[in-house]
């Protein structure tokens, strides 16, 4: 794809986000800066491993790259599986390489053709950032603050257009012009703020407070302790809300996370750790790691609501100014969506670059919205309301879909197809709906039928 008739696009926050809309805003713009407050050093702790970066409070826990997020990174970075496994990812299937328990029982594992990369968010983060920095016309602006938006009238002569930002360094201040900003800054993002003082309505947020806590603790364990699995998956119920998640990982490491619900936090003491892997509904992690010395004492992060700002919602926003990832949507990440949700923002803000016209701001948020956030943000709300702490509306649908999947998943101890077919919805590749097909409710049916035997 050559470049189109744009100057300068600037991505605010080196984030996934950013990254991943600096690698497409470079195939329609001139010169794409990417401008964030850390420095971009790619650290390496003393075993060699990738240190997280102070923008990244939560980089050293345990971190998801969904199939569908796998498929979009191949896509805009060709080579780039083979990469991460010639550098150190573990690789495997994610079914049949995964021990999942669910309510204490133990899924079946049956092979889904879904490849799985596990690795840790410095590992991933530093190799997309590489190639990043290799495109010709991206620059990076580090150690740099963006303290405000510049704009000017709209062409259209009906509202305000972005057409810079200003920035800080050192204190030193200065502006920079742009032919659209986008922001990647995550939760924090001060995109909120900044269109109220330029007189725009009030975004409109969604917010469900869930409490959740981690604590994570890496482990260098034996080759045989998990000979032909990547990860357990100890999944949190409405009985029992905690849960921890075990996987093998780069530099010959296992990260392990536990988190709980509604401030059932998990302890930052090693002993206490322990403890509270012990206590979750399949002790298969507390077995895997209790005689094996931990790398350090586990660390603490907490979560405390999916929020949604819906941009979408607005009736006026200015030209030259989008926003992207987390700053949009900042989803509870025991589910591990968030990446997955950043690369599907990318394709989409592609595709609204993608031309001579400058891109419509209300055309890209509607199109974001459809394409990026809506299915998950109704999976992982409808997900949390199981939990009776988590206030929220639970209406007849949503007590159906909660009793479906619950049927589906105990029909799938029976019939693995199910087992892979939930599996292709929570890696993102198939939408919700498609477990509503059909062939899909009739497979449920019969295999329930079986174990009413």
């Amino acid at each position: 794809m050559g470049i189109a008739d744009h100057n300068r696009a600037v991505v605010l926050g080196a984030s996934m986000a950013g990254l991943l809309a600096a690698r497409v805003l470079a195939d329609s713009y001139t010169e794409v800066l990417v401008v964030e407050r850390d420095g971009l050093e790619d650290l390496t702790g003393p075993d060699g491993s990738a240190e997280t970066r102070r923008g990244v409070p939560q980089g050293r826990h345990v971190h998801a790259l969904l199939a569908r997020g796998r498929h979009i990174l191949e896509e805009l970075f060709p080579g780039f599986t083979d990469e991460l496994v010639t550098a150190g990812a573990i690789t495997g299937d994610v079914t049949g390489n995964v021990r999942w328990i669910m309510d204490g029982h133990r899924m079946p594992k049956p092979h889904s053709d879904m490849l799985l990369l596990s690795m840790s968010r410095p590992f991933l983060e530093q190799r997309v950032r590489a190639r990043v920095r290799s495109l010709p016309n991206v620059r990076f602006l580090e150690r740099h603050d963006v303290t405000g938006l510049l704009t000017a009238e709209s062409g259209k002569g009906d509202g305000k257009a972005v057409v810079g930002v200003s920035v800080t360094e050192d204190g030193t201040g200065r502006t920079v012009s742009a032919d659209l900003v986008v922001d990647a800054g995550g939760r924090r993002s001060r995109t909120p703020a900044w269109l109220k003082e330029l007189g725009y309505a009030e975004v409109p947020e969604d917010q469900m407070a869930i409490s959740v806590g981690y604590a994570t603790q890496y482990y260098r364990l034996p080759d045989d302790v998990m000979p032909d699995e990547i990860s357990i998956d100890v999944v949190a119920s409405p009985q029992l809300p905690r849960g921890a998640i075990c996987a093998k990982i780069d530099g010959d490491r296992t990260v392990v996370t536990a988190y709980g619900y509604l401030g059932d936090y998990p302890p930052s003491t090693s002993a206490g750790f322990l403890d509270f892997l012990k206590s979750l509904s399949g002790t298969d992690i507390h077995d895997a790691v209790r005689d094996h010395q931990p790398l350090g004492e586990p660390v603490a992060y907490r979560f405390p609501a999916n929020l949604r700002r819906r941009y979408e919602l607005l009736p006026a926003l200015p030209d030259g100014l989008l926003v992207l990832g987390d700053a949009v949507c900042s989803f509870n990440p025991v589910y591990g969506q968030g990446m997955t949700v950043a690369a599907l923002g990318a394709t989409v803000l592609r595709d609204h670059v993608t031309g001579a016209q400058a891109p419509d701001p209300r055309a890209y948020f509607a199109d974001l919205a459809a394409r990026a956030v809506d299915d998950v943000w109704e999976m992982t709300t409808g997900a949390d309301l199981a939990f009776p702490g988590v206030e929220g509306d639970r209406t007849e649908e949503w007590q159906a879909e909660q009793g479906y999947v619950a049927d589906l998943l105990t029909a799938a101890t029976r019939d693995h197809s199910l087992l892979t077919a939930y599996a292709r919805v929570v890696f993102l590749v198939d939408p919700p709906s498609a477990l509503a097909a059909p062939e899909i409710q009739e497979a449920v049916r019969a295999a329930l039928a079986q174990t009413d035997r």
